[in-house]
């Protein structure tokens, strides 16, 4: 692989900005109902 090759796969620092926000935008809310989930569990079976 040339160098240049190399270079075109690196990320630009707005590139990581951007997936981390995109990350952020989906995990938030996933762990808030897997938290929420949790909670309300024993309420289902008890």
């Amino acid at each position: 692989m040339s160098s240049t090759a190399a270079q075109e796969n690196t990320w630009s620092p707005l590139q990581w900005v951007g997936a981390v926000v995109a990350w952020l935008w989906v995990v938030v809310p996933f762990g808030y109902g897997l938290y929420q989930l949790l909670i309300k569990i024993p309420a289902l079976f008890g």
